[in-house]
C-alpha cells in the first residue's frame, strides 16, 4: 500500500493498494457513511432532452461517494464500493444517484472519515510497510497433496488433490501412482507460483515429501531452488498447512504475515478459557463489561462483524474499539479467511484479553 497523502485534521488519507493483501485492508477500514474518492467512468448525456438514448456516452470522472456498503470481489481481484454520490462534477448530473466504484490494484482512492481509530491508521501503516510476497506452501503426503498461497488475510488455497494409494505390498503399482500424484501436484505448484511468485514451504508426513523433492530436482530443478524450508506435520492436506501454522513451525517463512500474529492471539483466548481462566471473555456483552471495568489488554474481533453489522451496531463498535484504545488497550481485527478467524466467529466474532481476571 502506497500512501499517497494524510490530513487527519480533515480526516482524510490518500491511498494506493499494491497487493490483494491491500485490498482486503481497505475492506475492513472503509465503512458505511465513509466518503470515498476515485477514478471511474460513468454514462452522462448532454442536453436538456434525450430522445435518442445513444446519446449517452461513457466518459473519465472522478466522484466522491457515501458509501453504503463494500463488497470484496475475489474471483476479479477488485473492490467494490457501492454508495450515493456526493460529490461530482456539475455537467454530469450525477449528484444523489447510485454508483459503485471499482477498486483494482494500482488504483488512487481518498478515504474520509469523521473519526479515525488507531487500529485503522495502524492497518494502512502496516500495509505501507508491507512488501513481502505471499509464501507458497505445499502439504504432500500418500493421501493426496494440497497447494496454497499464504497472504496477510488469510489461506488462499490454490489446489488439492486426495488420492489412495496402493498398498505398500504392490510395490510397483504404489510407485507408477505416486508418480502420478507428483506429476499431478508438480503441474499445480507451477500453476501457483505464476499466479503469487514467491518463496515455497513443503511440509508433510514420512518420506512422501522427500520423495518429491527429489522428484523435483530432476523434473524442475528451479522450483526447487525455491524451497526456504521443509518441515514434518502429523496432518494431511489443508489440515498439516493449518497446524503448521498454529504451531509456529511456519512463522520464520512468514514473519511479515498478519495470519500468524492472529492464529497466535485466538489460541491465546482459547487456552485462557479452556484454562477456566478469568482473564479472557468473549461475547459483546461481556467485553464491553471488561472494557467498563478497564479490564481489556486486547479486544479481538472478525473483519465478518465489521462488515456486517448494521449502521447503529458498527457505531457501537467504533465506540468500544475507541474506548479501548482509550485506555491503552489494542485493538486487532480477525480474518475468517483462515482458520483462527473461524474459531473466532465460532465464539460470536468478539473476544478479549483481559489484564487482569474478573469474574
Amino acid at each position: 500500500m502506497k500512501i499517497l497523502d494524510r490530513d487527519f485534521k480533515h480526516g482524510s488519507i490518500k491511498v494506493v493498494p499494491e497487493f490483494l493483501d491491500d485490498l482486503w485492508t481497505l475492506n475492513n477500514i472503509i465503512q458505511r457513511n465513509d466518503i470515498v474518492y476515485a477514478r471511474t467512468t460513468r454514462e452522462v448525456r448532454f442536453g436538456e432532452r434525450y430522445e435518442r438514448p445513444e446519446k449517452g456516452r461513457r466518459i473519465s470522472v472522478t466522484i466522491g461517494v457515501r458509501v453504503e456498503r463494500v463488497f470484496w470481489d475475489r474471483s476479479l481481484n477488485r473492490l467494490r464500493v457501492h454508495g450515493i454520490i456526493c460529490d461530482a462534477p456539475e455537467d454530469i448530473g450525477a449528484m444523489g444517484s447510485h454508483h459503485t466504484l471499482n477498486i483494482t490494484l494500482n488504483t488512487p482512492l481518498t478515504i474520509i472519515k469523521e473519526h479515525w481509530l488507531d487500529y485503522q491508521i495502524e492497518q494502512l501503516e502496516k500495509a505501507a510497510l508491507r512488501r513481502a510476497t505471499p509464501i507458497i506452501v505445499m502439504s504432500i503426503d500418500d493421501e493426496g497433496y494440497c497447494v496454497a498461497a499464504l497472504r496477510g488475510f488469510g489461506l488462499d488455497i490454490i489446489a488439492e488433490e486426495r488420492v489412495s494409494l496402493p498398498g505398500k505390498h504392490l510395490e510397483g503399482e504404489r510407485t507408477r501412482a505416486l508418480n502420478e500424484m507428483f506429476k499431478s501436484a508438480l503441474r499445480a505448484l507451477e500453476d501457483a507460483t505464476k499466479s503469487a511468485d514467491g518463496s515455497i514451504v513443503v511440509l508433510g508426513l514420512g518420506f512422501v515429501k522427500d520423495d518429491f523433492l527429489s522428484f523435483l530436482s530432476e523434473r524442475k530443478p528451479d522450483l526447487r531452488e525455491k524451497i526456504i524450508d521443509v518441515k514434518s506435520v502429523n496432518s494431511p492436506g489443508k489440515a498439516g498447512i493449518y497446524e503448521a501454522i498454529r504451531s509456529g513451525v511456519l512463522a520464520k517463512a512468514l514473519k511479515h504475515a498478519r495470519i500468524i500474529e492472529e492464529s497466535e492471539a485466538v489460541e491465546e483466548v482459547l487456552k485462557r478459557l479452556g484454562g477456566g481462566r478469568k482473564d479472557a471473555t468473549y461475547g459483546l456483552e461481556e467485553v464491553m463489561r471488561a472494557i467498563s471495568l478497564g479490564a481489556v489488554e486486547e479486544f479481538l474481533v472478525t473483519d465478518e462483524v465489521i462488515r456486517e453489522s448494521a449502521e447503529e451496531d458498527l457505531a457501537v463498535l467504533g465506540r468500544i474499539m475507541r474506548e479501548v484504545e482509550e485506555r491503552g488497550g489494542r485493538v486487532r481485527i480477525i480474518s475468517v479467511e483462515h482458520e483462527a478467524g473461524a474459531k473466532l466467529k465460532s465464539l460470536g466474532g468478539v473476544a478479549a484479553l483481559l489484564r487482569f481476571p474478573i469474574n
